[in-house]
C-alpha cells in the first residue's frame, strides 16, 4: 500500500476480538452481516455486540445475537450487559434471554448515565448500583465469560487512574475474567497503566481496543467525550488528507498497523478492535501485518478495492 513496507508480524500468535454494534434499520442489518461474513476470514477469538444505554438496543441486539449464534454459527459471540435505567430484574430478565439464546460470554458495563456522555451518573432505584455489582450478578448465574471494560486514560468521571484502577480490582474480585480497554492511540499510556494494574494484583488479561480512524473528526469528538486522546502526530497525519478518501484511508490503516506491531513487540498478543460495523480498514490493518490468506479459510477483500469503496462511499 503506498509503496510502504507493511508491518509484518507473526499472526499465528496473536488474537483478534472484534466489536459490533446492531443495526438501526434494514441497510444497516445488510451492511453488519456482511462485515460480519468478510472479517470472519481471521478467526476472530470472539466477537462481541454493543448494548445500548439504559437498553435502548435491547430488541436489536438479541435479534442480533440470536442470529450471529444461530444462523451463523458464530458460538462465540458475546453480549454487551449494562445497569443503567433499569431495577434487578429487569436486568436479570435480560440475562436470561442471552443466555436462552447460546451466549456464554458477556461484557459487563455500567453503560453511560441516561442523560449522556458527560452528564451525572446515578444508579437506577432498585437496579445494580455499577459494572462490580453487575459482575457479581453475572457471576452468580454460572461459570461463562464475563469481560469489563479499562481505561488507560482514565475514565472520564473517575477522579483518577488510581480509582480507575480500583474499581477494576472490584470487578475482577467479583468474577471478571478479562478486561477490554477503551481505545487509546498512545501505546505508552497503556504501557503505564497496564505496570500500575498488574502493581494493584490484577493479573487477569488487559486486552488494548484499537480503534482504525475512519473518520478523524468524528473520532476526535468522540475521544473527547470519553476521555481519550488523539495525538498531534495523528492529526498532523489524516488532517491534510481529509479530503482526500483514497489516501486518507491508505494513511488510517497504516496508523492502526503500526499501533498494533509496536504493541505485539511490548508483549502484546490480544486485541480488540472497534469496527464500527465495516471491514475494508479492518481487512487493510491485516494485510499490512503481513496477513497470509494461504492459511485462512477463505481469501481476505482486496485491498485496493476496499479503498475504492470507501473512496465511493
Amino acid at each position: 500500500m503506498n509503496g510502504r513496507t507493511p508491518y509484518p508480524v507473526d499472526c499465528d500468535g496473536l488474537r483478534f476480538s472484534f466489536e459490533y454494534f446492531p443495526p438501526k434499520n434494514d441497510e444497516m442489518e445488510t451492511q453488519l452481516f456482511q462485515t460480519v461474513t468478510a472479517l470472519s476470514v481471521f478467526a476472530p477469538a470472539f466477537v462481541t455486540v454493543t448494548y445500548g444505554a439504559g437498553g435502548s438496543t435491547k430488541a436489536r441486539s438479541l435479534t442480533t445475537v440470536k442470529r450471529m449464534i444461530g444462523e451463523m454459527e458464530i458460538a462465540n459471540t458475546a453480549a454487551h450487559l449494562t445497569c443503567v435505567g433499569a431495577p434487578k430484574a429487569e436486568v436479570d430478565a435480560v440475562i436470561d434471554e442471552f443466555l436462552a439464546c447460546g451466549v456464554r460470554h458477556f461484557v459487563a458495563l455500567r453503560g453511560d448515565p441516561q442523560g449522556g456522555i458527560g452528564s451525572v451518573y446515578e444508579p437506577f432505584p432498585g437496579g445494580y448500583e455499577n459494572a462490580a455489582a453487575l459482575v457479581k450478578a453475572l457471576r452468580a448465574r454460572g461459570d461463562f465469560e464475563i469481560s469489563v471494560s479499562a481505561y488507560p486514560e482514565k475514565h472520564p468521571e473517575s477522579p483518577d487512574v488510581a480509582a480507575d484502577i480500583d474499581m477494576l480490582k472490584r470487578k475482577v474480585d467479583n468474577g471478571a475474567t478479562r478486561a477490554l480497554t477503551q481505545f487509546f492511540f498512545d501505546n505508552d499510556d497503556f504501557e503505564r497503566y497496564l505496570e500500575r494494574v498488574r502493581r494493584a494484583g490484577i493479573a487477569i488479561p488487559i486486552v488494548p481496543g484499537i480503534l482504525p480512524i475512519n473518520n478523524l473528526t468524528q473520532v476526535q469528538k468522540f475521544a473527547g467525550l470519553c476521555g481519550a486522546r488523539v495525538p498531534e502526530s495523528i492529526v498532523s497525519r489524516l488532517g491534510p488528507i481529509d479530503d482526500q478518501p483514497e489516501e486518507r484511508f491508505r494513511e488510517a490503516a497504516h496508523i492502526a498497523a503500526e499501533q498494533v506491531a509496536d504493541l505485539v513487540r511490548r508483549g502484546v498478543s490480544d486485541f480488540h478492535l472497534y469496527t464500527m460495523n465495516r471491514p475494508q480498514l479492518i481487512t487493510a490493518v491485516r494485510e499490512l501485518m503481513g496477513y497470509d490468506p494461504e492459511i485462512a479459510p477463505a481469501q481476505p477483500a482486496d485491498t485496493e478495492r476496499s479503498v475504492r469503496a470507501v473512496a465511493r462511499a
